[in-house]
Protein backbone atom coordinates (compact mmCIF):
# COMPACT_ATOMS: atom_id res chain seq x y z
CA UNK A 1 0.00 0.00 0.00
CA UNK A 2 1.38 3.41 -0.93
CA UNK A 3 1.58 6.23 1.55
CA UNK A 4 0.00 9.67 1.48
CA UNK A 5 2.01 12.54 2.94
CA UNK A 6 -0.30 14.49 5.25
CA UNK A 7 0.96 17.75 6.76
CA UNK A 8 -0.18 21.08 8.20
CA UNK A 9 1.32 24.55 8.06
CA UNK A 10 -0.01 25.08 11.62
CA UNK A 11 1.95 22.29 13.36
CA UNK A 12 4.37 19.49 12.57
CA UNK A 13 3.94 15.78 13.25
CA UNK A 14 3.84 15.03 17.01
CA UNK A 15 4.02 18.75 17.87
CA UNK A 16 1.47 20.91 19.75
CA UNK A 17 -1.68 22.02 17.95
CA UNK A 18 -2.04 25.82 18.36
CA UNK A 19 -4.83 27.01 20.68
CA UNK A 20 -6.60 28.68 17.73
CA UNK A 21 -7.78 25.24 16.56
CA UNK A 22 -8.93 24.08 20.02
CA UNK A 23 -12.49 24.23 21.32
CA UNK A 24 -11.60 27.03 23.76
CA UNK A 25 -9.76 28.92 20.99
CA UNK A 26 -11.35 29.92 17.69
CA UNK A 27 -12.36 26.27 17.14
CA UNK A 28 -11.50 26.33 13.44
CA UNK A 29 -10.17 23.29 11.64
CA UNK A 30 -6.43 23.40 10.93
CA UNK A 31 -5.07 23.79 7.41
CA UNK A 32 -4.05 20.47 5.87
CA UNK A 33 -2.15 19.56 2.73
CA UNK A 34 -1.55 16.16 1.17
CA UNK A 35 0.30 14.53 -1.66
CA UNK A 36 0.85 11.01 -2.95
CA UNK A 37 -2.82 10.18 -3.55
CA UNK A 38 -3.01 7.26 -6.01
CA UNK A 39 -4.50 8.01 -9.45
CA UNK A 40 -7.23 5.37 -9.07
CA UNK A 41 -8.66 6.94 -5.90
CA UNK A 42 -12.45 7.29 -5.92
CA UNK A 43 -12.66 9.50 -2.83
CA UNK A 44 -10.74 10.58 0.25
CA UNK A 45 -12.01 10.24 3.82
CA UNK A 46 -10.60 12.39 6.62
CA UNK A 47 -10.84 11.40 10.28
CA UNK A 48 -9.49 13.22 13.33
CA UNK A 49 -9.68 11.21 16.54
CA UNK A 50 -8.40 11.40 20.12
CA UNK A 51 -7.73 7.89 21.47
CA UNK A 52 -6.63 9.38 24.84
CA UNK A 53 -10.12 10.65 25.74
CA UNK A 54 -11.29 9.35 29.15
CA UNK A 55 -14.54 7.91 27.76
CA UNK A 56 -12.86 6.18 24.80
CA UNK A 57 -11.77 7.37 21.37
CA UNK A 58 -13.38 10.73 20.63
CA UNK A 59 -14.21 11.79 17.05
CA UNK A 60 -13.27 15.41 16.30
CA UNK A 61 -13.84 15.45 12.53
CA UNK A 62 -15.11 13.08 9.84
CA UNK A 63 -15.29 14.20 6.22
CA UNK A 64 -16.35 11.84 3.42
CA UNK A 65 -16.39 12.34 -0.34
CA UNK A 66 -13.29 14.54 -0.42
CA UNK A 67 -12.03 15.28 -3.95
CA UNK A 68 -8.92 13.10 -4.48
CA UNK A 69 -7.38 15.82 -6.68
CA UNK A 70 -7.82 18.60 -4.10
CA UNK A 71 -4.40 18.53 -2.42
CA UNK A 72 -5.55 20.07 0.84
CA UNK A 73 -7.83 22.47 2.65
CA UNK A 74 -7.56 25.89 4.27
CA UNK A 75 -8.06 26.58 7.97
CA UNK A 76 -11.72 26.76 8.92
CA UNK A 77 -12.96 25.06 5.74
CA UNK A 78 -13.95 21.48 4.93
CA UNK A 79 -11.87 19.74 2.29
CA UNK A 80 -13.10 20.35 -1.29
CA UNK A 81 -16.04 18.17 -2.26
CA UNK A 82 -16.30 16.75 1.25
CA UNK A 83 -19.35 16.23 3.41
CA UNK A 84 -18.75 16.82 7.13
CA UNK A 85 -20.42 14.29 9.39
CA UNK A 86 -21.39 14.75 13.05
CA UNK A 87 -18.47 14.85 15.51
CA UNK A 88 -18.32 13.63 19.11
CA UNK A 89 -19.76 16.95 20.32
CA UNK A 90 -22.94 16.20 18.38
CA UNK A 91 -22.35 18.89 15.74
CA UNK A 92 -21.40 18.53 12.07
CA UNK A 93 -17.89 19.56 11.10
CA UNK A 94 -14.78 20.24 13.14
CA UNK A 95 -14.80 20.10 16.92
CA UNK A 96 -11.45 21.16 18.34
CA UNK A 97 -9.32 19.54 21.03
CA UNK A 98 -10.63 19.90 24.59
CA UNK A 99 -8.93 17.39 26.90
CA UNK A 100 -9.63 17.51 30.65
CA UNK A 101 -7.54 20.16 32.43
CA UNK A 102 -4.38 18.69 33.91
CA UNK A 103 -4.28 15.63 31.64
CA UNK A 104 -1.04 14.83 29.87
CA UNK A 105 -1.13 16.02 26.27
CA UNK A 106 -3.66 14.09 24.22
CA UNK A 107 -2.80 12.79 20.75
CA UNK A 108 -4.97 13.99 17.87
CA UNK A 109 -4.64 11.62 14.93
CA UNK A 110 -5.52 13.10 11.54
CA UNK A 111 -5.98 10.17 9.14
CA UNK A 112 -6.50 10.63 5.42
CA UNK A 113 -7.66 7.55 3.54
CA UNK A 114 -7.66 7.08 -0.24
CA UNK A 115 -10.45 4.72 -1.21
CA UNK A 116 -11.05 2.78 -4.40
CA UNK A 117 -14.82 3.00 -3.95
CA UNK A 118 -17.18 5.35 -2.09
CA UNK A 119 -17.48 5.02 1.68
CA UNK A 120 -20.86 4.66 3.36
CA UNK A 121 -21.09 5.79 6.99
CA UNK A 122 -23.89 6.79 9.35
CA UNK A 123 -24.18 10.54 10.00
CA UNK A 124 -22.70 10.19 13.50
CA UNK A 125 -20.00 7.51 13.13
CA UNK A 126 -17.70 6.27 15.85
CA UNK A 127 -13.98 6.09 15.10
CA UNK A 128 -14.30 2.29 14.94
CA UNK A 129 -17.08 2.56 12.34
CA UNK A 130 -14.87 4.81 10.20
CA UNK A 131 -11.90 2.44 10.50
CA UNK A 132 -14.06 -0.57 9.57
CA UNK A 133 -15.68 1.21 6.60
CA UNK A 134 -12.42 2.43 5.07
CA UNK A 135 -10.56 -0.85 5.63
CA UNK A 136 -12.49 -2.57 2.84
CA UNK A 137 -11.70 0.01 0.14
CA UNK A 138 -8.43 1.62 1.34
CA UNK A 139 -5.66 1.84 -1.25
CA UNK A 140 -3.43 4.36 0.59
CA UNK A 141 -3.40 6.45 3.73
CA UNK A 142 -1.47 9.04 5.65
CA UNK A 143 -1.42 10.21 9.27
CA UNK A 144 -0.47 13.42 11.05
CA UNK A 145 -0.46 13.58 14.86
CA UNK A 146 -0.94 16.75 16.87
CA UNK A 147 -0.67 17.17 20.65
CA UNK A 148 -2.82 19.33 22.92
CA UNK A 149 -3.25 19.84 26.66
CA UNK A 150 -4.95 22.39 28.90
Amino acid sequence: MSGIELRSSAFTDHAPVPRRYALEGENVSPPLAWSGVPEDTSELVLLCEDPDAPSGTFVHWVVVGVDPHSGGTEAGHPPPGGTELTNGYGRPGWGGPHPPPGDEAHHYYFHLYALGEPCVLPDNPSADQVHQAVEKARIADGTLVGLYHR
